[in-house]
Protein backbone atom coordinates (compact mmCIF):
# COMPACT_ATOMS: atom_id res chain seq x y z
CA UNK A 1 0.00 0.00 0.00
CA UNK A 2 1.04 4.05 -0.38
CA UNK A 3 3.49 4.53 1.95
CA UNK A 4 3.29 1.62 3.98
CA UNK A 5 6.62 1.94 5.30
CA UNK A 6 5.43 4.86 7.15
CA UNK A 7 2.51 2.89 8.79
CA UNK A 8 4.79 0.04 10.05
CA UNK A 9 7.58 2.35 11.35
CA UNK A 10 4.75 3.91 12.81
CA UNK A 11 3.19 1.56 14.75
CA UNK A 12 6.67 0.08 15.74
CA UNK A 13 7.52 3.60 17.41
CA UNK A 14 4.36 3.99 19.09
CA UNK A 15 4.40 0.41 20.54
CA UNK A 16 7.18 1.37 22.30
CA UNK A 17 4.64 4.02 24.04
CA UNK A 18 2.32 1.19 25.34
CA UNK A 19 2.36 1.39 29.20
CA UNK A 20 3.41 4.97 29.51
CA UNK A 21 0.22 6.83 31.43
CA UNK A 22 2.28 10.43 30.39
CA UNK A 23 4.57 11.06 27.21
CA UNK A 24 8.08 13.02 27.34
CA UNK A 25 8.96 15.48 24.78
CA UNK A 26 11.60 12.64 23.95
CA UNK A 27 9.26 10.53 23.06
CA UNK A 28 7.53 13.19 20.82
CA UNK A 29 10.33 13.40 18.70
CA UNK A 30 10.93 9.86 17.82
CA UNK A 31 7.73 9.68 16.66
CA UNK A 32 7.97 12.96 14.75
CA UNK A 33 11.32 11.88 13.37
CA UNK A 34 10.01 8.29 12.43
CA UNK A 35 7.23 10.51 10.46
CA UNK A 36 9.57 12.82 8.90
CA UNK A 37 12.16 9.82 7.39
CA UNK A 38 9.05 7.71 6.54
CA UNK A 39 7.54 10.52 4.39
CA UNK A 40 10.67 11.88 2.88
CA UNK A 41 11.47 8.29 1.53
CA UNK A 42 8.09 8.21 0.41
CA UNK A 43 9.05 10.96 -1.53
CA UNK A 44 6.90 13.17 -0.29
CA UNK A 45 7.79 16.83 -0.17
CA UNK A 46 9.34 18.42 2.33
CA UNK A 47 7.48 21.66 3.23
CA UNK A 48 4.38 19.04 3.37
CA UNK A 49 6.59 16.76 5.95
CA UNK A 50 7.80 19.61 7.50
CA UNK A 51 4.49 21.10 8.42
CA UNK A 52 2.77 17.77 9.66
CA UNK A 53 5.67 16.64 11.67
CA UNK A 54 5.45 19.94 13.28
CA UNK A 55 1.48 20.07 14.20
CA UNK A 56 2.13 16.56 15.25
CA UNK A 57 4.56 17.55 17.90
CA UNK A 58 2.59 21.04 18.87
CA UNK A 59 -0.55 18.70 19.74
CA UNK A 60 1.11 15.96 21.53
CA UNK A 61 2.87 18.23 23.62
CA UNK A 62 0.28 20.92 24.16
CA UNK A 63 -2.86 18.61 24.67
CA UNK A 64 -4.22 17.11 27.31
CA UNK A 65 -5.23 13.36 26.94
CA UNK A 66 -8.81 12.75 27.46
CA UNK A 67 -9.05 10.62 31.11
CA UNK A 68 -8.29 7.09 30.70
CA UNK A 69 -6.74 7.29 27.39
CA UNK A 70 -2.99 6.28 27.81
CA UNK A 71 -0.14 7.89 26.21
CA UNK A 72 0.20 6.09 22.61
CA UNK A 73 -3.07 5.93 21.71
CA UNK A 74 -3.28 9.70 22.81
CA UNK A 75 -0.37 10.01 20.23
CA UNK A 76 -2.27 7.72 17.73
CA UNK A 77 -5.17 9.50 17.69
CA UNK A 78 -3.48 12.81 16.84
CA UNK A 79 -1.16 11.30 13.99
CA UNK A 80 -4.50 9.96 12.64
CA UNK A 81 -6.15 12.93 12.40
CA UNK A 82 -3.34 15.03 10.96
CA UNK A 83 -2.89 12.38 8.05
CA UNK A 84 -6.07 12.24 7.61
CA UNK A 85 -6.09 16.20 7.00
CA UNK A 86 -2.22 15.23 5.22
CA UNK A 87 -4.34 13.22 2.44
CA UNK A 88 -7.41 15.76 2.41
CA UNK A 89 -10.55 14.80 1.36
CA UNK A 90 -12.04 12.38 -1.36
CA UNK A 91 -12.38 13.71 -4.57
CA UNK A 92 -16.41 14.34 -5.64
CA UNK A 93 -17.20 11.78 -8.00
CA UNK A 94 -21.43 11.55 -7.95
CA UNK A 95 -23.05 8.61 -9.32
CA UNK A 96 -24.61 10.85 -12.10
CA UNK A 97 -24.04 11.63 -15.40
CA UNK A 98 -21.11 13.24 -16.27
CA UNK A 99 -18.09 13.51 -18.85
CA UNK A 100 -14.50 12.71 -16.79
CA UNK A 101 -11.03 13.30 -18.69
CA UNK A 102 -8.23 11.65 -17.71
CA UNK A 103 -4.67 12.86 -18.45
CA UNK A 104 -1.41 11.84 -17.42
CA UNK A 105 2.18 10.77 -19.03
CA UNK A 106 2.97 7.77 -21.06
CA UNK A 107 3.01 4.79 -18.50
CA UNK A 108 1.42 6.30 -16.04
CA UNK A 109 -1.90 4.17 -16.20
CA UNK A 110 -4.11 5.85 -17.84
CA UNK A 111 -6.03 3.32 -19.91
CA UNK A 112 -5.72 1.03 -17.62
CA UNK A 113 -7.67 3.31 -15.10
CA UNK A 114 -10.38 3.98 -17.65
CA UNK A 115 -11.22 0.46 -17.68
CA UNK A 116 -11.46 0.28 -13.63
CA UNK A 117 -13.03 3.64 -13.12
CA UNK A 118 -15.49 2.15 -15.97
CA UNK A 119 -15.96 -1.33 -13.95
CA UNK A 120 -16.24 0.49 -10.74
CA UNK A 121 -19.33 2.92 -12.14
CA UNK A 122 -20.80 -0.12 -13.71
CA UNK A 123 -21.09 -1.95 -10.40
CA UNK A 124 -22.39 1.50 -8.97
CA UNK A 125 -25.98 0.82 -11.38
CA UNK A 126 -24.70 3.30 -14.23
CA UNK A 127 -23.66 2.46 -17.80
CA UNK A 128 -20.20 3.67 -18.72
CA UNK A 129 -18.09 4.21 -21.54
CA UNK A 130 -14.49 4.01 -22.41
CA UNK A 131 -13.39 6.31 -25.41
CA UNK A 132 -9.77 5.86 -26.56
CA UNK A 133 -8.32 8.92 -28.17
CA UNK A 134 -4.48 8.14 -27.85
CA UNK A 135 -2.94 7.90 -31.53
CA UNK A 136 -0.17 8.58 -30.49
CA UNK A 137 1.10 5.07 -28.77
CA UNK A 138 1.19 2.13 -30.83
CA UNK A 139 -0.98 -0.50 -29.28
CA UNK A 140 -3.57 2.12 -27.20
CA UNK A 141 -6.17 1.38 -29.41
CA UNK A 142 -6.00 -2.46 -28.48
CA UNK A 143 -5.18 -2.37 -25.11
CA UNK A 144 -8.20 0.09 -24.50
CA UNK A 145 -10.27 -2.44 -26.17
CA UNK A 146 -9.17 -5.38 -24.48
CA UNK A 147 -9.56 -3.75 -20.97
CA UNK A 148 -12.79 -2.45 -21.38
CA UNK A 149 -13.85 -5.97 -22.62
CA UNK A 150 -12.67 -7.64 -19.69
CA UNK A 151 -14.41 -4.65 -17.65
CA UNK A 152 -17.28 -5.86 -20.01
CA UNK A 153 -18.36 -1.60 -20.57
CA UNK A 154 -19.42 0.31 -24.01
CA UNK A 155 -16.30 0.93 -25.79
CA UNK A 156 -15.17 3.52 -28.86
CA UNK A 157 -12.13 4.14 -30.56
CA UNK A 158 -11.08 4.43 -34.02
CA UNK A 159 -7.40 2.76 -34.41
CA UNK A 160 -7.24 3.93 -38.49
CA UNK A 161 -7.82 7.68 -37.41
CA UNK A 162 -5.06 9.96 -36.69
CA UNK A 163 -6.83 13.03 -35.53
CA UNK A 164 -7.65 12.58 -31.44
CA UNK A 165 -9.79 15.44 -31.14
CA UNK A 166 -11.99 13.81 -33.86
CA UNK A 167 -11.95 11.01 -32.70
CA UNK A 168 -13.17 12.37 -28.95
CA UNK A 169 -16.36 14.44 -31.08
CA UNK A 170 -17.23 11.16 -32.55
CA UNK A 171 -17.13 9.24 -29.36
CA UNK A 172 -18.94 11.93 -27.73
CA UNK A 173 -21.69 10.71 -30.49
CA UNK A 174 -20.90 7.43 -30.44
CA UNK A 175 -21.63 6.50 -26.55
CA UNK A 176 -24.70 9.18 -26.51
CA UNK A 177 -26.58 6.80 -24.62
CA UNK A 178 -24.04 5.77 -22.18
CA UNK A 179 -24.21 7.45 -18.43
CA UNK A 180 -20.32 7.97 -17.46
CA UNK A 181 -18.09 8.36 -20.57
CA UNK A 182 -14.55 8.55 -19.41
CA UNK A 183 -11.84 10.18 -22.21
CA UNK A 184 -8.48 8.04 -22.06
CA UNK A 185 -6.06 10.90 -23.39
CA UNK A 186 -2.42 10.11 -25.22
CA UNK A 187 0.76 10.62 -22.93
CA UNK A 188 4.56 11.39 -23.70
CA UNK A 189 7.60 10.19 -21.74
CA UNK A 190 7.53 13.82 -21.10
CA UNK A 191 5.18 16.77 -20.74
CA UNK A 192 5.77 18.10 -24.41
CA UNK A 193 4.21 21.32 -25.43
CA UNK A 194 2.20 19.02 -28.34
CA UNK A 195 0.74 16.70 -25.29
CA UNK A 196 -0.76 19.80 -23.39
CA UNK A 197 -1.86 21.52 -26.82
CA UNK A 198 -4.01 18.09 -27.55
CA UNK A 199 -5.09 17.38 -24.12
CA UNK A 200 -6.33 20.98 -23.97
CA UNK A 201 -8.12 20.70 -27.51
CA UNK A 202 -9.79 17.18 -26.37
CA UNK A 203 -11.15 19.10 -23.17
CA UNK A 204 -12.71 21.80 -25.55
CA UNK A 205 -13.98 19.28 -27.66
CA UNK A 206 -15.78 17.37 -24.90
CA UNK A 207 -16.20 19.84 -22.15
CA UNK A 208 -15.31 17.38 -18.96
CA UNK A 209 -17.20 17.89 -15.98
CA UNK A 210 -13.97 16.44 -14.06
CA UNK A 211 -10.20 16.37 -15.27
CA UNK A 212 -8.56 13.32 -12.98
CA UNK A 213 -4.44 13.52 -13.29
CA UNK A 214 -3.39 9.82 -13.30
CA UNK A 215 -0.12 9.47 -11.66
CA UNK A 216 2.03 6.31 -11.09
CA UNK A 217 2.59 5.36 -7.64
CA UNK A 218 5.96 5.65 -8.21
CA UNK A 219 6.35 8.67 -9.93
CA UNK A 220 7.81 10.98 -6.81
CA UNK A 221 9.04 14.67 -7.08
CA UNK A 222 8.37 14.73 -10.77
CA UNK A 223 4.82 14.38 -9.50
CA UNK A 224 5.30 18.39 -8.57
CA UNK A 225 5.85 19.60 -11.98
CA UNK A 226 3.68 17.04 -13.66
CA UNK A 227 0.49 18.24 -11.60
CA UNK A 228 1.41 22.15 -11.95
CA UNK A 229 1.49 22.01 -15.93
CA UNK A 230 -1.61 20.08 -16.46
CA UNK A 231 -3.30 22.39 -14.02
CA UNK A 232 -2.18 25.82 -15.91
CA UNK A 233 -3.78 23.58 -19.27
CA UNK A 234 -6.98 22.15 -18.39
CA UNK A 235 -7.48 22.06 -14.47
CA UNK A 236 -7.18 18.99 -11.99
CA UNK A 237 -9.94 18.12 -10.04
CA UNK A 238 -9.03 14.81 -8.63
CA UNK A 239 -6.05 12.77 -8.97
CA UNK A 240 -6.04 9.11 -9.40
CA UNK A 241 -3.26 6.79 -8.28
CA UNK A 242 -2.02 3.71 -10.31
CA UNK A 243 0.02 1.05 -9.70
CA UNK A 244 -0.09 0.75 -5.68
CA UNK A 245 0.37 -2.70 -6.28
CA UNK A 246 4.24 -3.23 -6.02
CA UNK A 247 6.55 -1.52 -3.58
CA UNK A 248 5.81 2.38 -4.94
CA UNK A 249 6.01 4.85 -2.58
CA UNK A 250 3.95 6.83 -3.46
CA UNK A 251 4.54 10.40 -1.62
CA UNK A 252 4.94 12.05 -5.09
CA UNK A 253 0.77 11.54 -5.48
CA UNK A 254 0.37 13.27 -2.50
CA UNK A 255 2.58 15.82 -3.38
CA UNK A 256 0.64 16.72 -6.55
CA UNK A 257 -2.13 17.03 -4.52
CA UNK A 258 -1.07 19.76 -2.62
CA UNK A 259 0.51 21.26 -5.88
CA UNK A 260 -2.98 21.10 -7.87
CA UNK A 261 -5.40 22.30 -4.73
CA UNK A 262 -6.85 19.06 -5.46
CA UNK A 263 -7.77 15.03 -4.05
CA UNK A 264 -7.15 12.49 -4.80
CA UNK A 265 -10.19 10.21 -6.14
CA UNK A 266 -9.57 6.80 -6.57
CA UNK A 267 -6.69 3.70 -5.93
CA UNK A 268 -5.76 1.24 -8.43
CA UNK A 269 -4.31 -1.41 -6.28
CA UNK A 270 -3.73 -4.01 -8.10
CA UNK A 271 -3.88 -6.15 -11.77
CA UNK A 272 -7.37 -6.88 -12.98
CA UNK A 273 -9.80 -4.07 -13.71
CA UNK A 274 -11.60 -4.89 -10.63
CA UNK A 275 -8.70 -3.72 -8.05
CA UNK A 276 -9.71 -0.34 -7.74
CA UNK A 277 -11.03 1.76 -4.83
CA UNK A 278 -12.42 4.96 -4.14
CA UNK A 279 -10.38 6.54 -1.78
CA UNK A 280 -11.80 7.52 1.60
CA UNK A 281 -9.67 9.19 3.68
CA UNK A 282 -10.44 8.03 6.93
CA UNK A 283 -10.54 4.02 6.22
CA UNK A 284 -7.30 4.69 4.37
CA UNK A 285 -4.92 6.11 6.85
CA UNK A 286 -7.09 3.44 9.72
CA UNK A 287 -5.39 0.63 7.78
CA UNK A 288 -2.38 2.61 7.24
CA UNK A 289 -2.33 2.83 11.41
CA UNK A 290 -3.66 -1.16 11.28
CA UNK A 291 -6.76 -0.15 12.50
CA UNK A 292 -8.92 -2.14 9.96
CA UNK A 293 -11.11 -0.60 7.10
CA UNK A 294 -14.35 -1.99 7.94
CA UNK A 295 -16.52 0.17 4.90
CA UNK A 296 -14.39 -1.29 2.48
CA UNK A 297 -14.20 -4.73 3.71
CA UNK A 298 -17.92 -4.82 3.60
CA UNK A 299 -17.78 -3.77 0.03
CA UNK A 300 -15.70 -6.17 -1.18
CA UNK A 301 -17.69 -9.03 0.67
CA UNK A 302 -20.86 -7.94 -0.58
CA UNK A 303 -19.45 -8.20 -4.48
CA UNK A 304 -17.80 -10.77 -3.96
CA UNK A 305 -20.47 -13.08 -2.54
CA UNK A 306 -23.02 -11.34 -5.00
CA UNK A 307 -20.52 -12.18 -8.18
CA UNK A 308 -20.20 -16.27 -6.74
CA UNK A 309 -24.09 -16.39 -5.97
CA UNK A 310 -24.60 -15.05 -9.49
CA UNK A 311 -22.23 -17.19 -10.69
CA UNK A 312 -23.88 -20.63 -9.18
CA UNK A 313 -27.32 -20.33 -9.17
CA UNK A 314 -27.84 -23.43 -7.33
CA UNK A 315 -26.19 -21.95 -4.02
CA UNK A 316 -27.56 -18.71 -1.83
CA UNK A 317 -25.49 -18.46 1.20
CA UNK A 318 -27.75 -17.41 3.48
CA UNK A 319 -28.72 -21.30 3.14
CA UNK A 320 -25.86 -21.80 5.65
CA UNK A 321 -26.89 -19.98 8.41
CA UNK A 322 -30.37 -22.67 8.12
CA UNK A 323 -29.18 -25.80 7.07
CA UNK A 324 -25.99 -27.90 7.46
CA UNK A 325 -22.60 -26.17 6.20
CA UNK A 326 -21.09 -28.77 3.34
CA UNK A 327 -17.56 -28.56 1.55
CA UNK A 328 -19.35 -27.57 -1.67
CA UNK A 329 -20.06 -24.38 0.76
CA UNK A 330 -17.03 -24.08 1.79
CA UNK A 331 -15.61 -24.24 -1.72
CA UNK A 332 -18.13 -21.50 -2.62
CA UNK A 333 -16.54 -19.49 0.25
CA UNK A 334 -13.40 -19.79 -1.26
CA UNK A 335 -14.34 -18.61 -4.22
CA UNK A 336 -16.14 -15.63 -2.96
CA UNK A 337 -12.42 -14.88 -1.68
CA UNK A 338 -10.69 -15.36 -4.02
CA UNK A 339 -12.55 -12.68 -6.06
CA UNK A 340 -12.03 -10.02 -3.14
CA UNK A 341 -8.72 -9.80 -4.09
CA UNK A 342 -5.16 -10.78 -2.50
CA UNK A 343 -5.66 -11.98 1.23
CA UNK A 344 -2.82 -9.56 2.14
CA UNK A 345 -4.97 -6.81 1.26
CA UNK A 346 -8.36 -8.17 2.96
CA UNK A 347 -6.21 -9.18 6.12
CA UNK A 348 -5.30 -4.97 6.60
CA UNK A 349 -9.08 -4.26 6.47
CA UNK A 350 -9.95 -6.41 9.49
CA UNK A 351 -9.32 -4.58 12.51
CA UNK A 352 -7.11 -6.23 14.86
CA UNK A 353 -5.83 -8.08 12.07
CA UNK A 354 -3.95 -6.22 10.22
CA UNK A 355 -0.92 -3.64 10.89
CA UNK A 356 1.11 -4.85 13.97
CA UNK A 357 0.22 -8.95 13.06
CA UNK A 358 0.99 -8.09 9.19
CA UNK A 359 4.39 -6.42 10.36
CA UNK A 360 5.14 -9.86 12.01
CA UNK A 361 4.33 -12.59 9.21
CA UNK A 362 7.16 -13.11 6.01
CA UNK A 363 6.40 -12.10 2.70
CA UNK A 364 6.01 -15.20 1.41
CA UNK A 365 2.87 -15.99 4.49
CA UNK A 366 0.22 -14.93 2.23
CA UNK A 367 1.59 -16.20 -1.21
CA UNK A 368 1.37 -19.45 0.72
CA UNK A 369 -1.96 -19.13 2.24
CA UNK A 370 -3.15 -18.28 -1.36
CA UNK A 371 -1.17 -21.58 -2.26
CA UNK A 372 -3.07 -23.80 0.10
CA UNK A 373 -6.57 -22.39 -1.15
CA UNK A 374 -5.71 -23.27 -4.16
CA UNK A 375 -4.92 -26.91 -3.02
CA UNK A 376 -7.60 -27.33 -1.47
CA UNK A 377 -9.50 -26.47 -4.79
CA UNK A 378 -7.69 -29.03 -6.30
CA UNK A 379 -8.66 -31.92 -3.38
CA UNK A 380 -12.09 -31.02 -3.82
CA UNK A 381 -12.70 -31.24 -7.47
CA UNK A 382 -11.38 -35.04 -6.51
CA UNK A 383 -13.75 -35.84 -4.70
CA UNK A 384 -17.29 -37.57 -5.20
CA UNK A 385 -20.76 -35.55 -4.89
CA UNK A 386 -21.81 -37.60 -1.91
CA UNK A 387 -18.29 -36.58 0.01
CA UNK A 388 -18.84 -33.04 -0.94
CA UNK A 389 -22.25 -33.11 0.73
CA UNK A 390 -21.56 -35.79 3.89
CA UNK A 391 -17.60 -34.90 4.02
CA UNK A 392 -17.70 -36.67 7.66
CA UNK A 393 -18.29 -40.17 5.60
CA UNK A 394 -14.05 -39.44 4.46
CA UNK A 395 -12.39 -41.58 6.30
CA UNK A 396 -8.55 -43.09 5.85
CA UNK A 397 -9.30 -45.19 2.73
CA UNK A 398 -11.17 -42.54 0.86
CA UNK A 399 -8.45 -39.86 1.89
CA UNK A 400 -5.89 -41.76 -0.04
CA UNK A 401 -8.05 -42.45 -2.88
CA UNK A 402 -8.72 -38.54 -3.08
CA UNK A 403 -4.80 -37.42 -2.17
CA UNK A 404 -4.10 -39.80 -5.26
CA UNK A 405 -6.80 -38.10 -7.52
CA UNK A 406 -5.73 -34.83 -6.60
CA UNK A 407 -1.94 -35.35 -6.91
CA UNK A 408 -2.10 -34.34 -3.05
CA UNK A 409 -0.63 -36.06 0.37
CA UNK A 410 -2.74 -37.36 2.65
CA UNK A 411 -1.47 -34.62 4.78
CA UNK A 412 -3.61 -31.95 2.46
CA UNK A 413 -6.55 -34.01 2.27
CA UNK A 414 -6.73 -34.28 6.32
CA UNK A 415 -5.92 -29.92 6.94
CA UNK A 416 -8.83 -29.30 4.50
CA UNK A 417 -11.49 -31.56 6.77
CA UNK A 418 -9.73 -29.73 9.82
CA UNK A 419 -10.12 -26.65 8.19
CA UNK A 420 -13.73 -27.39 7.44
CA UNK A 421 -14.68 -28.41 10.74
CA UNK A 422 -13.13 -25.28 12.25
CA UNK A 423 -15.22 -23.37 9.63
CA UNK A 424 -18.04 -25.84 10.78
CA UNK A 425 -17.91 -24.75 14.50
CA UNK A 426 -17.57 -21.19 13.85
CA UNK A 427 -20.72 -20.93 11.36
CA UNK A 428 -23.14 -23.04 14.53
CA UNK A 429 -21.87 -19.88 16.44
CA UNK A 430 -23.17 -17.34 14.37
CA UNK A 431 -26.09 -19.38 13.70
CA UNK A 432 -26.81 -19.21 17.37
CA UNK A 433 -26.25 -15.48 17.28
CA UNK A 434 -29.22 -12.81 17.47
CA UNK A 435 -29.35 -9.52 16.30
CA UNK A 436 -28.43 -7.86 19.22
CA UNK A 437 -25.34 -10.64 19.62
CA UNK A 438 -23.86 -9.60 15.82
CA UNK A 439 -24.27 -6.16 16.89
CA UNK A 440 -22.06 -6.02 20.00
CA UNK A 441 -19.36 -8.28 17.87
CA UNK A 442 -18.59 -5.88 15.52
CA UNK A 443 -18.83 -3.04 18.05
CA UNK A 444 -16.06 -5.34 19.55
CA UNK A 445 -14.31 -5.31 16.45
CA UNK A 446 -14.32 -1.95 15.93
CA UNK A 447 -13.10 -1.60 19.33
CA UNK A 448 -10.26 -3.76 18.86
CA UNK A 449 -9.29 -1.32 15.42
CA UNK A 450 -8.57 0.69 17.55
CA UNK A 451 -6.41 3.00 20.40
CA UNK A 452 -8.63 1.89 23.47
CA UNK A 453 -11.93 1.31 21.57
CA UNK A 454 -12.18 5.09 20.98
CA UNK A 455 -11.06 5.50 16.92
CA UNK A 456 -14.08 3.70 16.23
CA UNK A 457 -16.32 7.37 17.31
CA UNK A 458 -13.60 8.52 14.52
CA UNK A 459 -15.22 6.86 11.50
CA UNK A 460 -11.66 5.42 10.51
CA UNK A 461 -13.16 2.08 10.24
CA UNK A 462 -16.08 3.12 7.94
Amino acid sequence: MVLDDLGSSLRSTLDDLRGKSRISEEDVDEVVTQIQRSLLQADVDTGLVMDLSDAIRERALDEEPPAGTTARDHVLRIVYEELVELVGESTEVPLEEQTILLAGLQGSGKTTTAAKMAWWFSKKGLRPAVIQTDTFRPGAYDQGKEMAERAEVDFYGDPDADDPVQIARDGMEATAEADVRIVDTAGRHALEEGLIGEIEAIAAAVEPDRNLLVLDAAIGQGAKEQAQRFDEAIGIDGVAIAKLDGTAKGGGALTAVNETDSTIAFLGTGETVKDIERFEPSGFISRLLGMGDLKQLTERVERAMEETEAEEEDWDPEDMLEGDFTLKDMRHQMKALDRMGPLSQVLDMVPGLGGGMMDQLPDEAMDMTQERMRTFEVIMDSMTEDELENPRSIGASRMKRIAAGSGTDVDDVRELLEQYRMMERALKQFQGMGDADMERMMKQMQGGGGPGGDLGDMGPLG
